[in-house]
């Protein structure tokens, strides 16, 4: 029985079990825990910064010079896993371009709901653009980058009404952002095996899905994926490129045909990798 689209219950399992798609994981996850720890090690930066009173509302902060654009990082997981200790390494690639890197933690699945997480990291942002001049960027050029769920968390970030979110927020906090292999579309997330964890209902899955809100404030966006994602992830990046672009927004996508899930993102502790100048592009041209 169709359950979703085309897919039965083993088939939308299957095309949103990442790891079972890339045996490699555990050594791509540590490649990234080792370019992290190597980023804190060689560049500038404070650590464990609290925007919140949560215990998971913590903050990395690689500052790049007087008046720098900001490059908030949001890391993947599924809602229910992984840090910031581990997704360091996009600074290994912006601050060398001049771009400060904050890179955020958020309360996970299932000891929080949807609401919750799009909460922090909404906080996380509010808190960057308030303290921004603390440690030498430009809080008027704030973009933000996400991984998986990072970059569903990445497009929520550029739907935002900031000034309904706090009083004394510009409606165009966010310049922009890059969504790397983000799920864009939460009914499927809702429908598979992963809902044990993320626990949402039908009318969350709704409100947190950017494919149904628009884009505020931002200039552009650019979307990312590996060319071996799953064909869910392809679908999901083209229909909001599609729905955003209808919108105004200036949106490009890139596609690197022999990257799968976790090979996308460590190009952006690269300073020389075509991923990584795309962003750095888009981050000193917006304004």
């Amino acid at each position: 029985m169709k359950l979703y689209r085309d897919f039965d219950q083993t088939g939308l399992d299957a095309q949103y079990n990442i790891r079972a798609r890339v045996p490699s994981f555990e050594a791509d996850i540590a490649r990234w825990g080792d370019k992290s720890l190597r980023a804190a090690k060689s560049l500038a930066a404070t650590l464990d910064v609290a925007y919140g009173p949560g215990a998971a509302e913590k903050l990395d902060i690689f500052p790049a010079g007087a008046a720098a654009p900001v490059l908030v990082f949001i890391h993947g997981g599924y809602w229910r896993a992984m840090d910031k200790e581990i997704h360091r390494f996009p600074a290994l690639g912006l601050v060398p371009a001049g771009i400060a890197c904050v890179t955020i933690n958020y309360a996970l699945a299932p000891s929080v709901r949807m609401d919750e997480i799009v909460r922090e990291v909404r906080s996380a942002l509010a808190w960057v653009w308030r303290n921004a001049r603390m440690f030498g960027a430009d809080p008027d050029r704030i973009h933000v980058c996400g991984h998986s769920a990072g970059g569903h968390l990445t497009a929520m970030t550029l739907a935002t009404d900031w000034p309904g979110f706090a009083a004394d927020l510009p409606p165009r906090l966010v310049k922009g952002g890059m969504p790397i292999s983000g799920i864009y579309d939460l009914e499927p997330i809702r429908l598979c095996y992963l809902n044990s964890d993320v626990r949402l209902d039908q009318a969350e899955a709704r409100r947190n899905s950017p494919m149904f809100l628009a884009p505020r404030g931002p200039s552009w966006m650019t979307a990312a994926l590996g060319g071996l994602e799953a064909q869910e992830f392809h679908r999901q990046q083209a229909e909001l490129a599609a729905g955003w672009r209808s919108h105004g927004l200036d949106v490009a996508e890139i596609t690197n045909p022999r990257d799968h899930h976790f090979d996308i993102v460590d190009r952006l502790s690269e300073p020389d990798d075509p991923l990584t100048r795309a962003l750095v592009a888009r981050i000193k041209a917006a304004r």
